[in-house]
């Protein structure tokens, strides 16, 4: 599975490579990088987002690796952005000392609605969870509202994500989904795309027992806007504490992310 895996990222990358090639990218690094900060950008970006949590599990010694393949496609000159999560989850095995497997886990599909609006950029619409039938799938169908506001200075970018998910549908052995995702974002960009990113993914799990239910983490990112030939790509590292956590939780978080941009501009250029 992880070899399949592995190949098929691969020729992703090499396939996407050959397609940008020949595009030009006019924004400056300053502008991509409020671009990529912007869930509603009318912007098409495939961020792969690597989360490695520490202090895993039951005696909190283990380690669980999930990779986020996150494509964003805007819609209608942006009026529609449209955002899928597939997780890639590198799960230990509690019943050996060490080892790990790996698999999809459930896939989530975000579509915002983003009307004008004069001071902020707002965006709202359904999440939808898609059980996959992997090992690490919780054989549950989802669905809740999502929304995202945020506002766009000279320098600095905020605003926050929140959305729950209902489960509605699925096998009835299965636990029932009731979670909540809230992530406040604050940005601060310096000259030549560089930036400071806070953006905590605080998480709610409301059908855990209570004192188990939430994982709240602190900590700070780093980030650049970089060149791959003439194809921009958002380069991301950071770390976060969870000083609140479940039993069982992780106790901290290394992120790393590569986030492949294709602006408008890039891709009217190609067209024309």
């Amino acid at each position: 599975m992880k070899r399949i895996l592995t190949n098929q990222f691969t020729l992703f990358f090499i396939l996407l490579f050959i397609t940008t090639i020949g595009l030009q990218a006019q924004q400056s690094s300053e502008e991509l990088a409020k671009a990529a900060q912007n869930p509603l950008a009318n912007m098409i970006s495939i961020p792969f987002q690597n989360n490695t949590n520490f202090g895993y599990g039951p005696d909190n010694d283990r380690t669980q690796n999930i990779l986020n393949i996150q494509p964003v496609i805007p819609f209608f000159k942006g009026k529609l952005i449209t955002r899928t999560i597939f997780p890639i989850l590198s799960q230990p095995d509690f019943s050996k000392d060490s080892g790990s497997d790996t698999g999809l886990a459930d896939i989530n599909f975000s579509a915002f609605y983003s009307p004008k609006m004069k001071g902020a950029t707002v965006g709202f619409g359904p999440i939808l969870t898609i059980p996959t039938g992997f090992e690490y799938s919780s054989g549950k169908w989802g669905i809740g509202p999502s929304l995202v506001v945020l506002v766009m200075k000279k320098k600095v970018v905020y605003g926050f994500l929140v959305n729950n998910v209902w489960s509605f549908a699925g096998d009835d052995d299965r636990s029932d989904i009731n979670q909540m995702l809230f992530q406040p974002f604050l940005n601060y960009n310096f000259k030549g795309g560089k930036y400071l990113s806070f953006a905590p993914v605080v998480t709610a799990n409301w059908e855990a027992a209570s004192g188990q239910q939430w994982i709240v983490p602190l900590g700070l990112a780093a980030g650049k806007i970089v060149k791959l030939g003439k194809l921009p790509l958002n380069l991301q590292a950071g770390s976060y504490y969870n000083v609140v956590k479940p039993d069982y939780g992780p106790e901290w978080q290394l992120r790393f992310q590569i986030q492949v941009l294709l602006p408008t501009s890039m891709l009217e250029k190609k067209k024309s």
